[in-house]
């Protein structure tokens, strides 16, 4: 029985169902699963390991080093390089090129056979994006041609050509190297790295194609509004689903239970509906780039995929800009990342870079972590996620809204509100802006819509009739301001919802400008949504605000006072101390609530981590929530907190991201921390014990009413709070 199946049964669409209904949910989905025969193998292995070979491994390194390891760590999985670009095997295609150390060996069958005899699962990688001079020799018309005509050079090897993924060489030759792979090796399946292509190609085939489908020459650059690049992208999307669609029928005809793995789509919801299970490549962070994002990943996948497996590759070595490859990151780095993903529902594969290694510092801290995975796999094999909390968010809007001065930086929205979710404890999911029906949207009691400007009318819909069923909203900035293409409305999509209408103009950049707050201590509305900022008349103003008109009755504990002089000094005052424009407009609707934020509080709190944004978004979200949390955790630091269902069991995972090394890797050391874990659970459940799984304590916990208390002396990394049902 799948989710929404049970859904419609059970009738529960004809609210938001409450977390009892989810327990009811997740317990009757597992007890109606049963095992598809051979094809259940797809839900089996939880610890992946790839070796992506080099050139010269074949006679340069010991392969029983690597199946002895992938042993060691419990590993139920092996991903392996067999060909494309080079190949591990002794293939007979004409022009495959054979890897020039391998002389008459069989370098990927001996590690097939061995991780065979492990009773590890099988997923073989190819690599078509690039290729040797004898291919260019050739067949010319398969490499792919840059904007002023010219063959491409590989960027990073020149001996090398790129080949053009839309044409023949991925849509004849390749598909003749799946085959021969597939009747060799019988794996479970062909993983496929840089299968989608680098920019646009201009080559002859593209040039042919793109005028067959749309009539027009190819885009001169790559400019999301321009009207042709936007064909160009849609033309590109209808093309990869025509590609992957010929890889996994020509797998499938020689083994009806292997699948076509591409690394990435552009599109996540046909990823999500297309695809039985999924490599996500977040190797690692980069930059300024907090570890959360990698369960940001997860958590935008898994609004598409649900519950089909989702494996989390990640680089034991470092992936900054000059990609040093040989490289090896620190013990606390890699397992705070692993943890980011396995707590959003990825099942981890490490990625080593040649089989011959020169640093084995990684090696202990992947396997601490595999064997704590192993232990506990039980635990980890996710039935539903309990969240209440769905953060909406809309690739629709990063391919058709920008332009303007207060559009840029538009992603600073999501993660501005992410990480506000993160730092208040806050479980939540990720919503794809194409999945808001009442089947998709069902368990969630708030959505939060942090700047997601572009809807279609049924978008607006469809979020409308979430509220009419009893939820409630948070919005910001410009969201339902322009339809699906990102043409701009005269007002708000969700006007109507919001009680405001647009007045024609964005206001910004906003410096030296204010909130000013009105405390009320006869107010509950006003003493939640203030809660904190007591001690303080006004806070910050954002950066950028929408100039709005009420059309609905509001009473606002926030208003504006407008920007004055920053400089001279001696002109640094209020030249209007206070206007009765409101910042935030909040009001009931019907069972829910909803809220809207003009300004770009989200971004900028991103920008600036101003504590105070951080705080009044966080009450906003606690008041719009307006129902007891699933979870409570207190304690000091910074801590990442996810909630699953099992078959029976619950559990609360806790990623201590608490660290100086936070915003800017790498971590140089993990700084343990503590908690209390307060779990409300359903009336008449019975909670037979609890477990720290990863330290593997046994748990004294205390049960007041429905509320389960677990005190967590000390998280390190990685704590998994494991309640077992009766």
């Amino acid at each position: 029985m799948e989710r929404r199946d049970f859904v419609k049964a059970t009738g529960i669409l004809g609210g938001l169902y409450t977390l009892s209904d989810a327990y009811a949910l997740t317990s009757a989905i597992t007890s109606s699963y049963t095992t598809p025969g051979e094809a259940f193998w797809l839900d089996g292995p939880m610890r992946w390991a790839q070796l992506a070979f080099v050139e010269r491994d074949p006679g340069h390194y010991d392969p029983d080093f690597w199946l002895n390891y992938f042993k060691r760590i419990h590993a139920d999985g092996a991903l392996l390089s067999a060909g494309g670009v080079v190949a591990f095997y002794p293939t007979s295609i004409p022009l495959h090129h054979r890897s020039s150390f391998m002389g008459d060996a069989d370098t990927l069958g001996y590690l097939v056979a061995g991780c065979r005899k492990q009773g590890m699962k099988i997923m073989l990688r190819t690599d078509p994006h690039a290729t040797r001079q004898e291919v260019y020799d050739a067949h010319p018309d398969w490499i792919a041609v840059t904007a002023d005509g010219q063959k491409r050079r590989h960027w990073a090897n020149p001996d090398l050509w790129v080949t053009c993924a839309l044409g023949p060489y991925n849509f004849e030759f390749m598909p003749r190297v799946n085959r021969e792979i597939m009747e060799r090796y019988q794996p479970e399946g062909i993983f496929s790295n840089r299968w989608a292509g680098h920019d646009i190609c201009y080559c002859e085939h593209c040039q042919t194609n793109f005028k067959a489908y749309s009539g027009l020459s190819l885009p001169k650059k790559a400019d999301k509004l321009d009207t042709t690049y936007r064909k160009w992208a849609e033309w590109r999307v209808k093309r990869l689903r025509e590609l992957w669609d010929l890889w996994d029928s020509g797998i499938r005809q020689v083994k009806a239970t292997s699948r076509f793995i591409p690394n990435g789509f552009p599109d996540k919801v046909m990823t999500g509906r297309e695809a039985d299970l999924f490599f996500a490549d977040q190797q690692a962070r980069r930059g300024l780039m907090p570890p959360w994002i990698n369960g940001k990943g997860a958590k935008e996948l898994r609004s598409t995929l649900g519950l089909k497996p989702l494996i989390g590759i990640f680089s034991v070595g470092i992936e900054e800009e000059y990609r040093w490859k040989d490289s090896v990151q620190s013990d606390a780095e890699i397992r705070i990342w692993v943890a980011e993903g396995t707590a959003n529902g990825m099942r981890p594969c490490f990625v080593k870079f040649g089989g011959n290694i020169y640093d084995k510092r990684w090696m202990d801290a992947v396997a601490t972590v595999y064997e704590g995975y192993h232990k506990n796999e039980r635990y980890l094999r996710n039935t539903a996620s309990l969240a209440r909390v769905g953060v909406v968010y809309s690739e629709q809007t990063d391919r058709n809204y920008g332009g303007k001065p207060w559009q840029q930086k538009s992603g600073d929205h999501l993660d501005g509100m992410y990480h506000v979710l993160v730092e208040s404890r806050i479980p939540f999911d990720m919503v794809n802006d194409q999945l808001l029906t009442p089947e998709d949207l069902s368990r969630f009691k708030l959505l939060i819509l942090p700047n997601v400007a572009a809807l279609s009318d049924t978008q607006c819909q469809q979020v409308q009739a979430f509220v009419n069923r009893g939820g409630s909203v948070v919005a910001t900035f410009e969201t339902s301001l322009y339809d699906e293409e990102g043409k701009p409305r005269p007002d708000f999509g969700l006007a109507g919802l919001f009680g405001v209408s647009y007045n024609k103009n964005v206001e910004g950049p906003l410096r030296n400008s204010y909130l000013q707050l009105h405390p009320d201590a006869q107010n509950s509305q006003t003493n939640q949504i203030l809660d904190g900022l007591e001690q303080t008349p006004r806070i910050i103003n954002a950066i950028y605000k929408v100039d709005v008109k009420p059309v609905a009755d509001f009473s606002s504990p926030i208003t504006l006072i407008p920007t004055y002089p920053d400089l001279p000094m001696e002109d640094v005052y209020p030249r209007v101390a206070e206007t009765d424009t409101r910042e935030l407009y909040v009001r009931q609707a019907g069972n829910g609530r909803v809220a809207y934020l003009p300004g770009d509080l989200d971004r900028s709190f991103w920008q600036i981590l101003s504590v105070d944004h951080g705080q009044l978004l966080r009450n906003v979200v606690h008041w719009a929530l307006d129902e007891a949390p699933i979870v409570t955790v207190s304690g000091p630091g910074l801590i990442d907190v996810t909630v699953w269902r099992q078959s029976a069991s619950m559990t609360v995972h806790l990623v201590n991201l608490t660290n100086p090394m936070m915003m800017k890797g790498p971590f140089r050391e993990l700084i343990p921390v503590s908690a209390t874990v307060r779990v409300n659970v359903p009336a008449g459940t019975i909670v037979t014990g609890v477990t720290l799984l990863m330290s593997g304590q046994k748990s004294v916990f205390e049960k007041k009413g429905n509320t389960v208390i677990v005190s967590v002396p000390s998280v390190l990394d990685h704590e998994i709070v494991a309640l077992d049902l009766a």
